[in-house]
């Protein structure tokens, strides 16, 4: 429904990975492939799927992932999603490429959200985005490692992606068929990067400001720079895009509350493996440092559960809620997380679980498993 509603550019660039995609399918293909164990006669006539997440309790442990660009899938985008989370009891991450700005946000929910940072070149802005997210009380910060150098989207430049879209012949024609989309952007409250507006105002046009953008991601980046970070910031961090062991531990050493196993969705390393595949030796490695969270591939319950299977204690979903708002807005946002947690209810019933903080390995099918 999201494709047919949304203008192709917009939708490639939620949909789409880097290069030729490997990791973005390995993503949802590896989840897949690990198939849940199923238990009868077991009662589980009552069944908590309530959690924490960094010491909040959620509904479910799952939360929406900071996602750039969400106010152009859908007009006000990260306003409805911020509210749906709300309503539905789970966290809302702000990414600092958002279309609506960390102050649109907070007055449009009633509880605090996380704000997700990107340390770019300009320190001092960087500094004043924290000092925003201080100011309007955000609960957490999630800070991205893994994005020093973006990697290539082919679909986007097929598509000559910008902001706000760029008017080629193509792109016209794509948006003509799709007049309620480009209505309800149209009408949202922004049409640029609103967390970037004292950067535009500088720069004097978007033009200038996408190319001041793109020479922001500092390759340059190190855990000396992390430790910047948590000095500044005086809440719970979230060091989001761990993929390996040695990082892991790292990260745990950094004085972060959590981490998020995370190839940023397949779309940076193209042939890195999938998030699911890293999360059990992080998880062994240093779940009893650090709270373990995961992204990278979830689509329903069940992929949740599996997740929570091999050590996660929480999961994020990005392309999922982006789909449910390009749909229908605000009401595809709490369609999806609502398929989630029924899918999530009836996968622990089925596989005996009466507690979603109780999952355990023991949930998935192993073939060596003595039948018993």
């Amino acid at each position: 429904m999201a494709k047919r509603r949304v203008a192709r550019a917009i939708f490639d660039y939620v949909d789409s990975g880097s290069y030729d995609e490997v990791t973005l399918h390995a993503n949802c293909n590896d989840l897949a492939a690990l198939r849940l164990r199923q238990r009868v006669m077991v009662d589980v006539s009552s069944r908590n799927l309530a959690s924490t997440m960094l010491g909040q309790r959620v509904s479910m442990p799952v939360g929406l992932a900071p996602t750039g660009l969400t106010g152009i899938m859908h007009g006000d985008g990260e306003i409805l999603a911020a509210r749906a989370a709300e309503r539905a009891g789970v966290p809302f991450c702000l990414s600092t490429m958002s279309i609506c700005s960390i102050e649109d946000v907070r007055d449009a929910v009633t509880q605090p959200f996380w704000f997700q940072l990107y340390v770019m070149r300009d320190r001092a802005f960087s500094q004043s985005l924290i000092e925003r997210a201080i100011a309007a009380n955000c609960s957490a910060l999630v800070l991205t490692l893994d994005l020093q150098i973006q990697g290539q989207r082919h679909r986007d430049i097929k598509n000559g992606l910008a902001v706000p879209p760029r008017l080629t012949l193509a792109n016209a024609l794509d948006i003509a068929t799709k007049p309620s989309w480009a209505w309800g952007v149209m009408m949202g409250k922004r049409k640029s990067f609103g967390n970037l507006e004292a950067q535009l105002a500088k720069a004097g046009n978007l033009k200038t400001l996408s190319e001041w953008i793109a020479g922001q991601f500092d390759p340059s980046l190190n855990w000396n720079d992390v430790a910047w970070v948590r000095r500044l910031w005086p809440g719970k961090l979230i060091l989001k895009g761990v993929l390996n062991v040695e990082d892991a531990r790292l990260a745990a050493d950094s004085g972060a509350d959590a981490i998020v196993v995370s190839n940023h969705g397949g779309r940076q390393l193209d042939g890195a493996p999938s998030s699911i595949a890293a999360l059990p030796s992080i998880a062994a490695a240093v779940g009893d440092r650090v709270e373990i969270m995961f992204d990278g591939g979830i689509r329903s319950g069940q992929d949740v559960l599996r997740a929570l299977a091999l050590g996660a204690k929480s999961c994020l979903i990005g392309r999922a809620f982006l789909y449910g708002l390009g749909a229908l807005g605000e009401a595809g946002v709490t369609a999806t997380l609502d398929i989630i947690r029924k899918e999530l209810d009836v996968a622990m019933a089925l596989t005996g679980t009466r507690d979603v903080r109780d999952v355990t390995s023991d949930v998935l099918w192993n073939d060596t498993r003595t039948a018993a």
